[in-house]
């Protein structure tokens, strides 16, 4: 199998990735995401996650480089990762109640600077109504610190939620079969055999 790179530092990736056994490296990118704000939810994480990937794989001489990056859309507000427990509890207090779209934007580029494939997925959450005592312990976990939209629906983030329409795995952080079906776009088997 071609040389895989997973141009993230997101354990929930990674761990996704080792889940459907894929081996690849992890090489973290380094991009400004303020150049991109403007941008509609659904380009804004296809362009992130094409520029993620095309800065790591300016610096590999081969390979598949995977990017992707995730947002939650909350009445036409973006809501990333929080920088404090403070801007945690807003967000968790904004989503409380209602329905919310995270969308994940993945691309996968051929080393060095190649060809590049893109898409995103988006995926409808509805949280039940949160109240200040269970966002207080949630976020007291720390669980939420490091997830867009402050909360990891793989963990306790899922005593949040009431419903989800549409890939689970989006919400995670990684929609598996968008992953897949670039990788199968540039020819590799995910399954090892003949497919």
């Amino acid at each position: 199998m071609e040389r895989l790179i997973l141009a993230s530092a997101s354990p929930r990736r990674r761990e996704l990735l080792q889940r459907i056994g894929l081996n690849f490296d992890v090489r973290p990118s380094q991009v400004d995401e303020s150049n991109f704000r403007d941008l509609p939810p659904a380009a804004r994480v296809e362009a992130l996650a094409l520029a993620k990937a095309r800065a790591v794989s300016a610096t590999c001489k081969v390979g598949l480089v995977i990017g992707a990056d995730t947002i939650v859309v909350c009445q036409g507000q973006v809501l990333g990762k929080p920088a404090s427990p403070a801007e945690a509890a807003a967000m968790l207090a904004f989503l409380s109640g209602r329905t919310h779209t995270v969308y994940t934007g993945v691309a996968v580029v051929r080393a060095p600077g190649g060809d590049a494939k893109f898409t995103h997925a988006s995926t409808e959450v509805t949280f039940r109504r949160l109240t200040p005592a269970v966002i207080s312990a949630y976020v007291a976990t720390g669980e939420p610190l490091d997830k867009a939209g402050a909360y990891g629906i793989q963990e306790r983030g899922a005593l949040l939620v009431e419903g989800i329409k549409g890939d689970y795995f989006n919400v995670v952080g990684l929609p598996l079969v968008k992953v897949v079906e670039l990788l199968e776009e540039f020819g590799v088997n995910v399954w090892g055999g003949t497919v």
